[in-house]
């Protein structure tokens, strides 16, 4: 090797069984070097008469992750994968891959090409290459049906999902588990053992299993991978393994992987693997600042989204007390997440004596004073400034020094909020989405006053209950709501104008969106921050809701609702509409669905561009994974600031001139360039 190649794969022996080690931190991906390594340590191995068998192993923590992600997109350096697997596979001598950690991947199409495997029980094996939007693109898709048949093959490549070592045995992926501690050993008696039975090529055993379960596949998950490419192709190749001859099938293969990898849904997605890690770093703030100690959290608000945001501590066992004002309401809270464990324990989430467990980990309390030992406290209230700076007066006088006090707010100035205290660098907004319980977005809002530790111990329990958080500054609506703001307004002209509710969703749903801004509307609450005065009607919000046209929970909003839920267009609706559009002296015309888009979806860039020019974000891929997260953006297109490079921020900055927005400079300035956030 030259001295610019890493030594990452080195080689034993223990008597007549070689063993090529390899060795690059922190989860040995397939980097170029460790390519290079493989290669020349089999050919030593291979060209050793002493040798009879061999064993690849890994040290550190874990056998091969995968691929070297940060690769993905540069010229290439060192030999081919494909051609070293082919290398491995048609050795001479049994070849026995010894896993522990993850075999995940590239790691696992590495495992396939060894004629045998044993693993540890802890380990775990898959190809989740279908979540960065990809599939198995060396082998993977061609070898997995030979080994676990046509079922389980088409189950894990179009899923993703990893399968422990003990099923991964049952489906003949592993040949035999080892001692957690004795994997060295065990597999070097196992490869000895298989010296007589000689090599077994993964490409020469047949296919097994039915390709009906195929369609079944798509049938199942057809709402989950709906404008999605990636599971498709997984299926489509596995589909080619029980027709084509194995290079045929092969050829395929890569011909797919090669139309995801050069397609835009897997630049997206490969996006978002590293925005979400990305966001978690706080800018200007030191790797190792010291934390504040949590061990108790206190909640203020026992409705939905207080009791939910309680569910992700007492999951994590943290004790909680959660205050109300009233023992109705108290009870009515306890009750809900009650009812929602006990769901949960019914589809065997949960063993009841866990639910009963978190439930123990609950103090009730009619009294603020009982959050003076608490060390976080998040205030979860409704949306009113006078209320939320009562409370936190009060808490100033209560928490014990140095105790986080949080706001769920998701709208509000934290920074107005903090004045109301004598230690503005105490608090913090930690916006939760709902349902608080399961939506993984948390965004963590740092007032001017917010003290570094405080925020990084927000961030990093965000972290802990499981959330992606993401820092936001201070102003309107923080980065996921003020990015919503313009494309609400925008779809109540449309309608003005002369486009239906019903148009406008389906644009949005087309588009990947969960649901459209009407349906949102209808399902959060038309009544959502309504100044409550029926005879004061100066929109078509405000006629909806002066009729009790509320939303879903009402069975009337911009849609009617049977009582499934199931939404069908309001004739009483539209007659609001055209009421408002004479009165306005507008003129109903065709509306197109690209407008629609121009319209809704590009002032959103615009937004984000300007939160960016303001600071309130760290990053354009911080926006991304907000919209992501927190309001069902498809994974396919990256999150609105990555989109706009794809779609051409020319073209959306053309746009919105031609509808009369005011282009933000720094979208001017991308679009001059024809670049991308």
């Amino acid at each position: 090797m030259s001295e610019e190649t890493p030594v990452s794969v080195t080689l034993q022996k223990d008597g007549d069984v070689a063993v090529v080690i390899v060795n690059n931190p922190p989860v040995n991906a397939l980097s170029w070097h460790v390519r290079q390594g493989l290669k020349d340590n089999f050919e030593a191995a291979l060209a050793d008469d002493g040798v009879k068998a061999i064993v690849l192993r890994c040290d550190g923590g874990t056998f091969i992750a995968g691929a070297d992600i940060s690769e993905f997109g540069k010229p290439p350096r060192g030999p081919d994968f494909n051609a070293v697997l082919n290398m491995i596979e048609a050795a001479t001598k049994p070849v026995v891959a010894a896993i522990h950690g993850t075999a995940l991947g590239g790691g696992l199409e590495t495992a396939l090409v060894c004629h045998y495997r044993v693993a540890v029980p802890s380990a775990k094996l898959g190809v989740p290459e279908v979540k960065l939007g990809l599939l198995p693109g060396a082998g993977g898709t061609q070898r997995l049906p030979r080994v676990v048949g046509v079922e389980a093959a088409a189950t894990m490549t179009s899923l993703g999902d990893p399968l422990p070592a003990a099923k991964a045995k049952d489906l003949g992926l592993v040949d035999a588990l080892a001692g957690e501690d004795s994997l060295a050993a065990d597999a070097i008696a196992f490869a000895r053992a298989k010296i007589a039975d000689g090599p077994r090529p993964t490409r020469e055993r047949p296919v097994f299993g039915d390709a009906a379960v195929i369609e079944q596949l798509k049938a199942a998950n057809a709402k989950r991978w709906r404008g999605f490419e990636a599971p498709y192709a997984n299926l489509a190749c596995v589909e080619a393994a029980t027709r084509l001859p194995f290079d045929e099938g092969l050829a395929f293969e890569r011909q797919e992987f090669m139309k995801l990898m050069m397609g835009s849904q897997s630049a997206a997605q490969r996006h978002l693997f590293f925005a979400e890690r990305q966001a978690a770093k706080i800018d200007g703030l030191p790797k190792d600042i010291r934390l504040r100690d949590v061990k108790k959290v206190g909640i203020i608000g026992a409705g939905t989204m207080g009791g939910g945001i309680m569910m992700n501590f007492l999951q994590k066992g943290v004790p909680c007390t959660i205050v109300e004002m009233q023992q109705d309401a108290l009870d009515r809270g306890l009750g809900v997440i009650r009812k929602n464990y006990d769901a949960s324990a019914a589809k065997g989430r949960f063993k009841p004596e866990q639910v009963d467990q978190m439930m123990g980990l609950i103090t009730p309390s009619l009294d603020l004073e009982a959050l003076a030992d608490c060390d976080l406290i998040i205030e979860a209230v409704y949306e009113d400034m006078g209320v939320k700076k009562e409370i936190f007066g009060k808490l100033d006088k209560i928490a014990k020094p140095g105790a986080i006090l949080a706001s769920n707010t998701s709208y509000l100035n934290i920074d107005e909020i903090a004045a109301s205290t004598s230690r503005p660098g105490d608090v913090v907004g930690m916006h939760f989405f709902s349902p608080a319980n399961v939506m993984k977005l948390l965004e963590v809002v740092r007032g001017e006053k917010t003290a570094d530790d405080v925020l990084a111990t927000a961030m990093a329990w965000g972290k802990k209950i499981g959330k992606v958080s993401v820092v936001a500054g201070v102003c309107h609506g923080f980065i996921g709501n003020r990015m919503l703001a313009p494309r609400q307004i925008e779809a109540q002209k449309l309608l003005l104008e002369g486009a239906t509710p019903q148009q406008v969703d389906k644009v949005h749903t087309d588009f990947g969106m969960p649901m459209g801004p009407f349906q949102m509307s209808d399902l959060a609450g038309v009544d959502i921050g309504w100044h409550r005065d029926p005879n004061r009607i100066e929109s078509i919000r405000d006629a909806l809701c002066s009729e009790g046209r509320w939303g879903q929970k009402k069975q009337a909003g911009f849609y009617d609702y049977d009582e499934k839920r199931a939404p069908t267009p309001s004739a009483r609706v539209e007659e609001i509409i055209d009421e408002f559009r004479k009165k306005a002296g507008i003129e109903k015309r065709e509306i197109t669905d690209q407008e629609i888009i121009e319209r809704t979806l590009y002032p959103m860039v615009n937004e984000g561009a300007l939160i960016l020019e303001e600071g309130k974000a760290q990053r354009a891929s911080d926006i991304d994974v907000v919209w992501v997260f927190g309001y069902g953006w498809p994974v396919y297109r990256g999150g609105p600031m990555f989109w706009a490079g794809i779609e051409g921020t020319d073209k959306i900055a053309a746009a919105l001139e031609k509808h009369g927005f005011t282009v933000a400079p720094l979208l001017a300035e991308k679009a001059a360039a024809k670049a991308g956030f």
